[in-house]
């Protein structure tokens, strides 16, 4: 390359970061700093009013867990609530003096406090250094996150307060369950207002569901759908009349182990005990293959497999057993295979197919080889043949909505005409498509013909 082509490349990339740095250092973006579990968050400084110091909150009986009550600022009621709560963010020890850290902010013609761990400074950028969010920037959900931004070598994540506190009915936002200000009553979305109490009370309860569902997602990749959608709602009527007064909120995940203790099928991780095994075997049909096909996938550490297979040879003696049996638990399924048991823990419809050894009692070859244990995930491609049943017991309630979806497809399209496919107790195959031949506590079902 000649000298003055060289002098003007280099002249050329000298402009660029000289307009790269004037650009960075053109300040249209303020923004108040604050912490929040460990990390650095901001919010526009146009939607901070001030900053305060507090320790007395007054209670709002019914609130969601994360309001912790309503303060008196300077004349005005305004309710607080606690971000690290709102957003399942571990919570600092409070200082000597007791009082909580509050970021005052004003959407719209409302005011709400916010608590956060520390509020650190003001810090100016240029808007065009603001990047997209990612799920890997916070520990929050991206939907309430604007932007990520990097300052003199400190990553700032940009939280969207508008949407966290402005209720959109497509999305759902939680403001439902927030204190309107200067009142002991519930900020409600214009489409839930009434004269009468009963909408009111209705959008409430709305409310504190979607917010539970929310919970159960956040704190156990529970997905709240069609699926499990009767049972989510009977277990909330029980949930809201035996807990304590404004104990309702899913605040941790003792909380959230609480609500679901009830949505698991019989026999979790265990062998089926006789009683249930019976109850499956009567709801299997008959059938005229040779071969009966089987997927069991989300098998675990093999008991739901090896259960099921006992029931299977003793249902359909003449036939020959195939079971496909998946889990993503790579310990758990390379040890299944090889599973030794003490004899009084083998239910009484799996003993004659075990056989003693020196360390104890395995089931015989003849069911070993009727099971493939596999390390494999669900969500890829499973190349089957026709399958005659599907046990997936509690599988799909702990994938997203949209994972559900394709798993849900993948089982209409494996699964024969004549096949059966058995879900965990409280969920449910939607559609025309499928009817139900057996209820609580086996949820199974068959193609309409």
């Amino acid at each position: 390359m000649e000298m003055n082509d060289l002098k003007a490349v280099n002249a050329a990339i000298n402009a660029e970061i000289q307009e790269q740095k004037e650009r960075v250092d053109t300040i249209d973006f303020k923004m108040v700093t604050f912490s929040l579990g460990g990390k650095d968050y901001g919010v526009d400084i146009m939607n901070v009013k001030e900053i305060a110091k507090a320790d007395k909150f007054t209670y709002v009986p019914n609130a969601a867990s994360f309001v912790r009550g309503v303060y008196n600022l300077r004349g005005d009621i305004i309710p607080i609530v606690d971000l690290r709560t709102f957003f399942h963010l571990p919570i600092e020890k409070k200082s000597a003096d007791g009082s909580e850290n509050m970021l005052i902010l004003r959407i719209g013609d409302k005011v709400f406090g916010t608590i956060v761990d520390q509020i650190d400074k003001v810090v100016g950028i240029n808007s065009e250094t603001i990047q997209p969010p990612h799920p890997i920037f916070g520990d929050i959900n991206i939907k309430y996150i604007s932007g990520v931004v990097e300052k003199q070598g400190q990553l700032f994540i940009i939280l969207d307060v508008i949407r966290i506190f402005t209720y959109q009915e497509e999305e759902k936002t939680r403001t439902a369950a927030i204190p309107d200000s200067g009142s002991d009553t519930y900020y409600a979305p214009p489409a839930a207002e009434s004269a009468t109490e009963e909408p009111k009370k209705a959008a409430l309860s709305d409310s504190a569901l979607d917010f539970i569902k929310e919970s159960l997602s956040a704190l156990k990749h529970f997905s709240a759908t069609i699926i499990n959608d009767d049972w989510i709602r009977r277990r909330f009527v029980d949930w809201t009349t035996t807990r304590p007064e404004g104990e309702v909120q899913l605040k941790n995940q003792a909380d959230a182990d609480e609500f679901l203790s009830s949505f698991y099928s019989p026999d979790t991780g265990r062998f089926w005990d006789d009683d249930y095994a019976q109850i499956v075997k009567n709801i299997l049909p008959n059938m005229s293959s040779s071969v009966i096909q089987v997927w069991n996938p989300g098998c675990g550490k093999g008991y739901e497999t090896f259960s099921f297979a006992c029931i299977l040879k003793t249902r359909y003696p003449d036939a020959q057993i195939k079971i496909w049996a998946n889990d993503n638990d790579i310990m758990a399924i390379s040890s299944a295979p090889n599973m030794v048991f003490d004899l009084d823990e083998v239910p009484e419809y799996c003993r004659s197919f075990m056989v003693r050894g020196s360390s104890g009692y395995s089931f015989n070859q003849s069911v070993k080889d009727s099971i493939m244990f596999e390390y494999h995930d669900v969500l890829h491609a499973n190349p089957f043949p026709d399958l005659d049943i599907i046990l997936s017991r509690d599988l799909l309630s702990f994938m997203t909505a949209q994972d559900q979806e394709k798993i849900m497809a993948d089982f209409g399209e494996k699964i024969k005409n004549s096949g059966v496919i058995i879900l965990g107790r409280n969920e449910e195959m939607p559609g025309r498509e499928w009817r139900r031949i057996a209820n609580d506590p086996v949820s199974a079902y068959m193609r309409n013909e």
